[in-house]
């Protein structure tokens, strides 16, 4: 089975006609009735997306043979995939975080930290979590200075651990600090 990514998640009933709130991981939410069918994680199931609208952080959508909301509460939590070739090509510079995730982390000097575990965003910057094979992760900021390759093609990234991190002296001045600048995978 080609990898699969998944763009969105089923959540509550909305009404009584089987419309369901649906959780989108994609940069324009809409994208989602445009992939076709959407699969379980197995493979076992899929879904056609038949109208969405936009609410509040999420979609109201109705689903191709779900007709009550009793069906629609069935599916609660259910999470929808497509294959990763049906995702448009990213620019330069641009990571889908299910490409990022399970690459080696190195040093510049080829010395082994772990792996990718995820990309997180709390809403200052992206931020890559290394999973060194003992004790705790490494939450770093994903910029460039602190990841300066990303080599899909060798299964790896570099990572210049930093000496110290901004903002860890208490009079620090955190003004020169930037977010870095990418679009959301």
């Amino acid at each position: 089975m080609p990898a699969q990514i998944c763009i969105a998640r089923i959540g509550a009933p909305h009404g009584v006609r089987g419309a369901v709130k649906l959780w989108t991981f994609t940069e324009d939410p809409l994208a989602v009735q445009s992939y076709g069918p959407l699969l379980t994680k197995d493979g076992a199931r899929s879904f056609e997306v038949e109208t969405a609208r936009e609410v509040k952080g999420h979609l109201v959508a109705t689903l191709k043979g779900i007709a009550t909301r009793e069906d629609a509460e069935r599916l609660n939590g259910i999470e929808l995939y497509i294959p990763r070739d049906k995702l448009p090509d990213t620019d330069e510079n641009e990571y889908y975080h299910a490409d990022l995730i399970g690459l080696a982390a190195v040093t510049p000097t080829g010395e082994p930290l772990g792996r990718v575990a995820a990309i997180h965003n709390f809403g200052a910057g992206d931020i890559i979590e290394i999973a060194p094979p003992q004790g705790a992760t490494m939450l770093l900021p994903f910029t460039n200075a602190i990841v300066p390759t990303v080599d899909l093609a060798n299964g790896r990234v570099v990572i210049e651990r930093p000496n110290e991190i901004a903002g860890d002296e208490p009079d620090a001045d955190l003004s020169e600090r930037r977010p870095r600048e990418s679009g959301d995978p």
